[in-house]
């Protein structure tokens, strides 16, 4: 791939703990994705982005990294960790690790010494440990909330308090301490010398903390820039490394100033993820995304879902088909036979959008959202922290059906993590394999006529009615996609490359994508 492999790359992200379990614990490891490695490479992928790998109490599934220079024992050891880079690496698929700089976890070493140390240490700031309000400082030193529910302090024995702006156990960092800078460059080229190609920061925007401020004020300072230009200027010593944001922002042009030719490479667009399975809103989308990326010169990313949000099957099948962290909506009805004919376009459509587009593990195989997991088996703190009134997201890290007739359908010779409903025994690789109608013929199919004749560029809209969306790519390909309720008739065109469902004659059914060769 070339030096700019990234701008029109299909990406693949795996969620290691419920990939494959290669040594029959439960929970999946790099054995097991090692092991899968052909299947990922017949798939069509370009790169496979993995969630936090570090050893950690999994107080937030590995979001509380307890040290950035190693991997969590149930994974596997760092020496395996380089066997998959290379490994990977023969096979042409790239690596992309998260690195999470906002918070670490209450075991690091570095927070266990703030602790000894007390209060005005040095190792305490590295954190942001303040006094109490009150006369006694029992009251936090601000009414700052938590992402994840409740207080965003912790009170601890000598009375001072400590910010998370996620769970108690993940402290956040002090991005105004050297210290703390120095640090993170430092994992950089530690990950960068093993061969790793690319850097997915995790909360990218709330890295800087104004207490002054009345109200919570932790997104978007101006100042995260200049760590993210330092980033940069570590990654630009190693060639063909990048860096990928995690950046929730609804101003756009706020949103663009992080892709700049001196800062990250591209970023993750949550607009589109979140937008609705509508033709109006989703080309205000699309054109709002393109006309974001073009000043500053970055390929956009297209993003269906992640380990953070409900799985497209059945998002699209429910009667609100949009997404907002907001209101989940989590267990609301979906029609899963309508959600899979609307998925499966929806990845048509993806795909053939000029940039860089993502693959969440389970998403090539239709999977649904598992919204019946046993309460006592739920993991996903913001159960615990929302008083078990919000399940949170254990339905989308469900472990992968492989193979077989039941569970553990071929992940693992253990129980998993997370129970695997019955009824995926129609969607595990090995029963869509054969299949040529199956979401995994259509994911391998699209990925490989995408990087033969798609990939980064631009588009031409044509006209259509309001509940069409139609554009036509350099190489001649157009992508049609008929979200209205009744059938269109498709454009002239000379061949049908690939359809996300059945034809009927010359008209394009309802809910349904199709490529067509025009030229």
């Amino acid at each position: 791939m070339s030096a700019t492999w990234w701008r029109g790359a299909a990406i693949y992200q795996v969620y290691l703990r419920s990939f494959a379990d290669g040594n029959g614990d439960g929970v999946g490891d790099l054995t097991g994705l090692r092991a899968r490695l052909p299947y990922l490479s017949d798939l069509g992928v370009d790169a496979i982005w993995l969630n936090p790998w570090y050893p950690s109490p999994m107080a937030d599934g590995g979001y509380d990294v307890a040290d950035y220079r190693d991997i969590e024992p149930s994974f596997g050891t760092l020496a395996e960790a380089e066997k998959f880079i290379e490994e990977a690496h023969a096979l042409g698929i790239r690596t992309i690790i998260d690195i999470v700089p906002n918070h670490g976890s209450d075991q690091q070493e570095w927070f266990v010494q703030a602790l000894a140390a007390g209060p005005g240490s040095a190792e305490r700031g590295r954190f942001w440990f303040q006094p109490g309000r009150g006369e006694h400082g029992e009251l936090p030193p601000n009414d700052w909330q938590s992402i994840f529910g409740g207080p965003a302090w912790t009170r601890v024995a000598d009375g001072e308090w400590y910010l998370h702006l996620f769970a108690p156990e993940q402290p956040d960092f002090n991005w105004t301490n050297p210290e703390v800078v120095q640090e993170f460059h430092d994992v950089l080229r530690f990950w960068f010398d093993r061969g790793v190609d690319g850097i997915r920061i995790d909360s990218a925007a709330v890295l800087l903390k104004d207490f002054g401020s009345v109200e919570e004020s932790y997104t978007d300072h101006d100042g995260v820039h200049d760590i993210y230009r330092a980033w940069r200027q570590v990654a630009d010593e190693y060639g063909e490394r990048i860096l990928i944001g995690e950046v929730w922002l609804p101003d756009q042009e706020r949103f663009a100033l992080y892709l700049r030719p001196d800062e990250m490479h591209t970023a993750f667009n949550f607009d589109f993820l979140a937008c609705a399975w509508d033709a109006v809103a989703l080309r205000r989308s699309i054109d709002t995304t393109l006309a974001t990326h073009a000043p500053v010169g970055a390929p956009p990313t297209w993003v269906l879902s992640n380990h953070d949000v409900p799985r497209p099957v059945t998002k699209y099948g429910r009667e609100v088909t949009s997404f907002d962290h907001g209101d989940r909506r989590d267990g609301a009805p979906s029609d899963l036979v309508l959600g899979e004919r609307r998925a499966r376009a929806a990845a048509l459509l993806a795909m053939a959008l000029p940039g860089s587009v993502y693959v969440y593990q389970g998403e090539e195989l239709g999977l649904p959202e598992v919204d019946d997991i046993p309460d006592e088996l739920r993991q996903d703190p913001i159960w615990d922290r929302s008083g078990h009134t919000v399940p949170g997201r254990d339905g989308c890290r469900v472990p992968l059906p492989w193979s077989g007739d039941a569970p553990p359908f071929g992940f693992g010779a253990g129980e998993p993590w997370l129970p695997q409903p019955p009824v995926w025994k129609r969607l595990t690789a090995e029963a869509q394999a054969g299949d040529p109608a199956s979401m995994l013929s259509l994911y391998r199919e699209a990925l490989r006529l995408r990087r033969e004749e798609l990939g980064d560029g631009t588009l031409n809209w044509l006209d259509t009615t309001a509940e069409v969306l139609a554009f036509t790519r350099e190489s001649g390909v157009t992508c049609v996609a008929n979200l209205g309720p009744e059938p269109v008739r498709l454009p002239p065109h000379n061949a049908v490359l690939l359809a996300s469902g059945p034809l009927d004659g010359g008209e394009l059914p309802s809910d349904t994508a199709v490529w067509l060769r025009t030229t």
